[in-house]
């Protein structure tokens, strides 16, 4: 297997390989074509990012042959730029339009009578309606998007690597009084300026960088970051948390960390929670149900009294997005598989004591999980001593 980071686009032998294995598997289903409009898939499939609005994309692949993108006339020349492999576009002038001339005039056209059409399960109402045929729910290319080709796991490590770089920036400036928007400023402009470094043709519509804190006041509530006002504190525990798509291929790594001491009430969860995460890393092996990666983790936190201070699965998928499928999560009952990318992120969220998470990305190697990203783990490295924070600073 191929560890060296990748930051170039694909090739298009790596696109038409994915339309490929979507055509393969829509066979096996009996699927005549296949309707995507989710822009996660269609980048995918095509490499061309787009913002979603009022005037839709969709993409329409036939089991087999070329791939017909149905798009707004205006985005003809943004699609030549950026898209890579075959496919055979499809305009429509405006939206809305009269009657014979809207998308969906020109989107019905490409199918015959009675055909079975596999269809994504977050397909909006409004393209939903306007499908011919029979309509059959199936996420054929989530599904694919799961094993990870070499190129893209080139990707993830060279994203992966970035993420690292940033958070141990972050991690380096901290100080208590330190504002979410001066650390987000200096840790999002570091990315862009190395994305932009190793590739002067980067998308910014497939670029979106999270890079945000919680002080201990507020990291129990883990996806609060609706006070823009947050300064880190002195103690903890406070929670880092660089979440990213760089140019079309995600990573995250967060930690757990002190500023200047460790509050008593701290230690106890913090040290369960590394048990977690190393449990979750011990099993995170092919063959292994997620499923049971989780349950095994929870069932850990319960017996240690953390049963209530549990809100979230232990991981989810990375890809080409920086949040998706599959997931560490009781109740999903699929094996883990050599080439599948997750995160391992077990947490403990505990009101006014604070929140205790460690994230890394992990790709699922022939016997194990090998991490992609990197940081300090134990806690006596992620308490920084005040006068080293401000003298960074």
């Amino acid at each position: 297997m191929n560890m060296e980071p990748i930051f170039y686009p694909p090739a298009e032998n790596e696109i038409e390989q994915r339309v490929k294995r979507v055509q393969a598997r829509m066979v096996a289903e009996g699927l005549d074509h296949y309707v995507a409009f989710c822009p996660d898939n269609i980048f995918y499939l095509t490499n061309f990012a787009n913002a979603v609005h009022e005037r839709p994309f969709v993409l329409v692949i036939p089991s087999r042959g070329v791939p017909q993108f149905v798009v707004p006339q205006l985005e003809i020349p943004h699609v030549k730029t950026r898209a890579i492999g075959k496919i055979e576009l499809i305009s429509y002038f405006e939206f809305p339009a009269p009657q014979g001339q809207a998308w969906s005039d020109r989107f019905k056209e490409l199918f015959s009578e009675n055909e079975r059409v596999g269809v994504e399960s977050i397909c909006p109402l409004q393209i939903y309606t306007e499908i011919p045929g029979k309509r059959i729910r199936s996420d054929i290319i989530d599904d694919i998007r799961m094993i990870k080709s070499e190129y893209e796991i080139g990707r993830l490590i060279y994203s992966c690597e970035l993420a690292t770089k940033a958070h141990d920036l972050l991690l380096k400036s901290a100080y208590p009084g330190m504002s979410l928007t001066e650390m987000a400023t200096k840790v999002r402009g570091f990315i862009m300026n190395e994305l932009a470094k190793d590739n002067k043709n980067l998308n910014p519509r497939a670029t979106r960088i999270t890079a945000v804190f919680q002080p201990p006041s507020v990291s129990h509530d883990p996806h609060n970051f609706t006070n823009i006002d947050m300064t880190m504190e002195e103690g903890g525990p406070h929670v880092s948390i660089i979440n990213a798509v760089m140019n079309g291929y995600g990573a995250e790594v967060e930690r757990t960390f002190f500023l200047g001491k460790v509050p008593e009430q701290a230690k106890k969860p913090f040290e369960i929670m590394l048990e977690g995460r190393r449990i979750a890393f011990e099993m995170a092996k092919p063959g292994v149900l997620m499923s049971e990666v989780d349950q095994k983790v929870n069932n850990f936190f319960r017996k240690q009294g953390m049963g209530d201070y549990l809100l979230h699965r232990t991981g989810h998928g990375m890809g080409v997005t920086a949040h998706e499928a599959p997931f560490f999560a009781e109740g999903y009952d699929r094996p883990l598989e050599q080439g599948m990318c997750l995160t391992i992120e077990p947490g403990i969220y505990i009101e006014g004591v604070g929140g205790f998470r460690h994230s890394d990305t992990v790709l699922i190697g022939e016997k194990n999980s090998v991490m992609l990203t990197d940081g300090p783990i134990d806690i006596d490295e992620l308490t920084i001593p005040l006068h080293k924070a401000t003298a960074i600073y």
